[in-house]
């Protein structure tokens, strides 16, 4: 079973159907949702979810319509009803009166989930975070957007061939949605692979960082200890001062050690810039030597 149909089950055992108004606006949520379509005067919602039809069907049975039929098509499931008696949608363009309920959250929050259960898909976020909602008409778009908004959630429009999305890429904004349409399972699994997911990417940030200077100290004590032979071939490396001769005799001797380390080893211990700077003045002296 995918993440997404996941989320989606455990939304449909959510237990507030005793909640007539939340239980209306749900409802409203999958009838704005680009899944669910007005067919010969008749509502048809099709969904590859059977925890979803059934959710749908139990709104349906609390709104007290009761002629509906399920059939199976393919891979989806179809639920055709008459249209429930809401006052709040115009079936023509499947429009809400938002203005009526912008102030109580919970309704609001019914018909967020609502619009997920109905056209709602959240990518595993092993892969990548993406949420996304598909909306039947322009203007139900901007108020899911709205709504949204009012809960400090940033969600991004897109208009498609067929419908509107609003989605949403962010991690932790995504695993707000999920908490604030009652997907508590769904937020636990969501957290957990996000808290992995952000511990594995600082742990290989860490690895190729280290890597890198890693690779960097490699490649310039290769060049130092280059430079001390090509001294020595031409007969120079007897005319450096003592305290260069010291310095690159200990580099040649301790290729891997770093410039710390090799402070450390000469006759006078001096810090890692000090130790860098003589090395420096070899590396200068070596290549006015090649010409």
């Amino acid at each position: 079973m995918s993440f997404s149909s996941e989320v989606k089950e455990s939304l449909s055992k959510i237990k507030n159907l005793s909640n007539k108004e939340a239980v209306k606006y749900e409802l409203i949520g999958y009838l704005i949702s680009n899944n669910t379509a007005i067919k010969n005067g008749k509502i048809v919602f099709k969904t590859e979810n059977e925890y979803n039809i059934n959710r749908f069907s139990k709104l349906l049975s609390n709104m007290n319509v009761i002629n509906y039929k399920i059939d199976i098509k393919g891979n989806n499931y179809v639920i055709t009803s008459t249209k429930p008696d809401i006052e709040k949608i115009s079936y023509e363009n499947e429009i809400v009166n938002y203005d009526e309920i912008i102030n109580d959250e919970e309704l609001l929050k019914a018909i967020l989930r609502g619009a997920f259960l109905g056209a709602g898909s959240i990518n595993n976020p092993e892969s990548k975070y993406h949420l996304e909602i598909l909306l039947s008409t322009q203007l139900n778009m901007e108020k899911i957007i709205e709504i949204l908004s009012t809960f400090s959630i940033d969600a991004k429009r897109l208009s498609r061939k067929k419908g509107y999305s609003v989605y949403i890429k962010d991690g932790e904004q995504i695993s707000n949605f999920l908490a604030l349409i009652g997907a508590n399972s769904g937020v636990l699994k969501f957290e957990e692979i996000r808290v992995l997911k952000d511990i594995k990417n600082n742990i290989n940030r860490k690895v190729n960082y280290e890597t890198a200077n890693l690779n960097k100290t490699v490649n310039a004590a290769v060049k130092q200890i280059n430079a001390i032979k090509e001294l020595k071939k031409k007969g120079k490396f007897k005319t450096l001062p003592e305290n260069l001769k010291e310095i690159a005799q200990v580099r040649l001797d301790n290729p891997d050690a770093s410039l710390q380390e090799l402070g450390k080893l000469l006759s006078e211990p001096i810090g890692k810039s000090g130790v860098n700077h003589r090395l420096n003045k070899i590396m200068e002296i070596a290549n006015i030597n090649k010409s």
